[in-house]
Formats: C-alpha cells, structure tokens, sequence
C-alpha cells in the first residue's frame, strides 16, 4: 500500500520533496500556514547538483524561461561607479550570480503548478500537535480535524515551529551570524540595468538591488545590517520599516528612492541571517527536510540547492526502503557531508562583506577587484575557493527509476 505523507510548508522543499514522492506512488499532503503561496523573498539561485535535480524533474528550460537573466554583479561605489564587476560567467556561473537565478516566489509558484494536480495541498492553516503512534502519526490542526499518516516531513523554514514540536532541546539549533536582511520588490528603473548592484555603507550596511528582468518592472532590493541580535525579526511589519528608515536614513548612493519605495512595498519581509544546526533530522515517522533541518544561511548561496538536492534525497531513500528508519538514517548518511560544506562560510563571512568603516570599505573593494582581474587573466582556480559556493561537492546517488511512475 502506497504511504500517506504530510509535509508542512509550501515554500521550496516542501513542493520539491511532493514531487520525488508523487512520482514514486505516494499519498502525499502539504499544509501552508499562509493563505495563499507566498511571493515574497530574495532572488535565489539554483547551482551545481540542485540543477541536476531540477534536470532530472524536467524542469530547466521552464526554470530558464522565468529566470531574472542577470548578466552579472557590480560592486559599487557612493558615486555609483563599479569598483569590482562580476559577469554571470565567472567561473562558469558558480560566483556571486549563478547560471540560474530566481525570483522565490516564482519558482514556488511553478513548483506548485507542477504537483497540484497530484497533491493535495491546504492553505491557511499548521500543525499544533504531532503525536508518533510507532506504526502510524497523527497530527492536529488548528483549523483542520486530526488525521494520521505514515510519515511527516517538516519543510517549514528556519524557524519552524513545527520543528519544535518534535525536536525539543535545551538549546536553539538556530546559529545567529550577526545579520538582518529585508526583502522587498521596487519599481525598476534605467539605472537598475540587467546587472546587479551591490552597494556599502560604513556601519556594516549594504544594499543590493537585483533587476528582476522578464519585463516584470521591479527590482529586488535588500537592506542588509550587520548587528547584534535585537529583536528586529520579532516587530510586526510597520515597525520593521520604521527601523530600516532610521538605520538607512544617511546611508548615500540610492537609499532615498529604496527607503520610498519600501513604503509601498507589499511583499517587504525581514529575516535574522542564520544556520540551522541538528544533531539529527528523524525522530520516529518525522523528518526535517531544508532550512527547517539545516539552513546554511542565505549568504551561503547554498539554501535553494540544499533543499532540492534533500528532496530528491529524501523521497527516494523513503521509496526505496520499507522501513522508514532505514530510510532517514540512509537520507542523514548520504546528505550530511554536503550539507557541513554547504554551512562552511568563508573566512571573515558574514561581515567581511559588510565593513564598519570608509577604510574596510575602501579594503573590501580592493580585493574583489583583484580577484575580478585575477579571474579575468586566468587565476579562477584559485579565487574558486574563496568566491564559489561548494555546489557540486556531493554526487547524487543512483537509484532504481522502475518504480519511478511515469
């Protein structure tokens, strides 16, 4: 008998882990707290071994189609001009921009496309209870009545409540890096251009403008602060924009027209910048499965490719073993290892790239624009390990694809 799956969350991981367990034959349900797909969120990328997922699924030249197509970043300065330019294929697509780069929110909704049909999906409502009866699970709802299935995937996001429900402990896996960062789309402008631009102000302030390109109109900006944890992540939505206004207001470059238009901004979202770190992500018939089990934190370049290479992961080992034990123990073995790379920051990061001072600004565009030379007259061996995220440092395992339904 096929088994019967809930995941929580209808972000990325969850949809993508739908799709793998459809295909093999399962039930499977995703309940969203949201009432609707969310769009908001950063421009993501997909790298390496999460793109051949995404081949596997038959999904790349979609995922193209909506692509930003991003040519490439420039650091610059209060004058705007480029101190260090990155093209989008510097060493091969896997710097600061990807091959592939995404608006979240687009590629949540395609997700979503691919699997309602097959997926019974409920908006609107969480799970407050997740009670494991050794040979079944039942969860409850706080709309919904209580049901029972084989398994649950918790696919929530960093801090998942859900998670907590099951994985108590003395301690946040959460591992703050001293960061906050706001999301919001802008209109576009002729100065947006097709690259992105990254800008620095003393105080450990950056911002980041990235055209979201497929004649959409908008840019994608993000405030990102170097602090202390204070609270911010914890202020409803009104307040959030009051601090960004105050902590942005003497930043230079084009911070008047970002801070304005975040007023209007509907899809604005503020995030706490940090890793999850599990000792394990099963615990009976529940497993953790992306950011809500191990998040290598947004400034990895990692999140998107993580979570796909998990679900297919995941969903997999599910199929292939009839004990369910077996199968997250085997999902943890083979997933773990890539997982420790993708949280292994850079030395310096997150704040290297967010300097106090004019002088550390002056020393951050120094080095990149070495690096941007260097790469440009053949050293990108060597500046690989410094600027490329570790995309292709797992080998997706092969499995027996007659089960797979076609």
């Amino acid at each position: 008998m096929p088994k019967n799956i809930l995941i929580s969350g209808a972000g990325i991981a969850g949809p993508t882990v739908a799709f793998w367990l459809v295909r093999y034959g399962m039930k499977v349900t995703v309940i969203e707290r949201s009432p609707q797909l969310r769009s908001a969120g950063q421009t993501i990328d997909i790298r390496g071994t999460g793109l051949e997922v995404v081949r596997k699924m038959g999904l790349e030249d979609i995922i193209r189609a909506r692509s930003t197509q991003e040519k490439g970043i420039n650091f610059v300065d209060r004058e705007n001009r480029t101190q260090a330019a990155f093209p989008v294929e510097t060493m091969d697509g896997q710097s600061f921009v990807a091959e592939i780069e995404i608006v979240r929110g687009e590629l949540a909704t395609l997700l979503y496309e691919q699997t309602r049909n097959d997926v019974e999906y409920i908006f609107g409502d969480k799970i407050t209870a997740i009670v494991d009866r050794d040979d079944r699970v039942q969860a409850s709802f706080s709309k919904g009545a209580d049901r029972e299935f084989d398994l649950i995937i918790i696919a929530d996001g960093l801090n998942s409540k859900t998670r907590e429900l099951v994985f108590e402990s003395s301690t946040s896996p959460i591992h703050r890096l001293g960061q906050y960062t706001s999301y919001f789309s802008i209109p576009y402008e002729e100065s947006d251009g097709t690259w992105s631009r990254w800008y620095n102000a003393p105080g450990g302030r950056c911002i980041l403008l990235r055209p979201d390109g497929q004649e959409t109109n908008t840019t994608r900006a993000f405030l990102t602060l170097s602090s202390s944890p204070n609270g911010l992540e914890k202020l409803d939505i009104n307040s959030q924009k009051a601090e960004m206004h105050k902590l942005f207001a003497d930043a230079g470059w084009e911070t008047p027209r970002v801070l304005s238009s975040m007023e209007n901004s509907s899809d604005f979202y503020l995030q706490e910048v940090a890793q999850v770190k599990m000792d394990v992500w099963s615990k009976g018939r529940v497993a953790l499965l992306g950011d809500a089990g191990y998040c290598p934190s947004p400034i990895s370049g990692m999140g998107t490719s993580v979570a796909i290479v998990g679900a297919y992961i995941l969903a997999a080992e599910i199929a292939h073993h009839e004990d369910h034990k077996n199968a997250f123990a085997s999902y943890e073995t083979l997933l773990r290892p890539y997982i420790t790379k993708a949280q292994s920051l850079p030395p310096g990061a997150p704040h290297f790239a967010t300097p106090q001072t004019e002088w550390g600004i002056w020393i951050l565009h120094k080095v990149l624009s070495v690096a941007s030379f260097g790469i440009r007259v053949g050293a990108a061996r060597f500046f690989r390990k410094f600027l490329s995220p570790p995309a292709e440092s797992i080998e997706l395992p092969t499995y027996d694809t007659q089960i797979i339904r076609q």
